[in-house]
């Protein structure tokens, strides 16, 4: 039976001809005990983006990479280091190294230094991905309700196709990660399995 709803949610953007694969804030603060934002089981997420990526190198995409990082002294930390005050941990000179990404990318692989939850706000990303030809995003990274969502939600406000990938996210909880998901699904991305986004890159 259709929800109160019906119809008016969870169309498809679905896949263009050029995608890219973004790795969002995956970085030691997340995926290592003892991080400020360790997460419960981040190791099938890491692995999953790992996947993601090789198969971006092999078939000639670009991957971008974005991580957290502040001055010395939060001076351009905003109101988000005050509503989030773990995130002094990213601040050049906290100690912890808790800013490095996990996984390690290639030479000519952009990586943007973001101070907020999307990828997008305040960064070269679009004109990035606009000037390589891209029009499919497929993301990936932490957390699913936080820096993912925000970032598949500007993906799409600036014109690209936002897949993002069940397995390749990880959050607080399972609850959080997969009701995420369903809204990202239903208003604005498509969320895709690993198999689906691997065939496509």
């Amino acid at each position: 039976m259709p929800g109160p709803h019906g119809e008016a949610f969870s169309g498809r953007v679905g896949w263009g001809g050029r995608p890219a694969v973004l790795v969002v804030d995956l970085v030691r603060a997340y995926t290592e005990d003892g991080g400020p934002f360790a997460l419960p089981d981040p190791a099938a997420a890491v692995t999953a983006t790992a996947e993601l990526v090789a198969a971006a190198r092999a078939g000639g995409h670009l991957v971008v990479w974005s991580l957290v990082r502040y001055a010395a002294g939060l001076a351009d930390g905003g109101l988000f280091v005050r509503k989030v005050p773990a995130l002094a941990a990213f601040a050049e000179d906290a100690p912890g190294d808790w800013g490095a990404l996990t996984l390690r990318p290639e030479p000519g692989e952009p990586v943007l230094v973001k101070q907020y939850a999307s990828a997008f706000f305040g960064t070269s990303l679009a004109a990035t991905l606009h000037t390589a030809g891209v029009d499919t995003l497929v993301v990936t990274g932490v957390s699913t309700s936080g820096c993912v969502r925000a970032s598949a939600m500007d993906a799409l406000n600036s014109g690209f196709r936002p897949q993002v990938v069940r397995q390749a996210c990880a959050d607080r909880s399972p609850a959080l990660h997969e009701a995420n998901l369903a809204d990202l699904d239903a208003k604005y991305a498509d969320v895709v399995d690993l198999a689906e986004a691997l065939a496509h890159l």
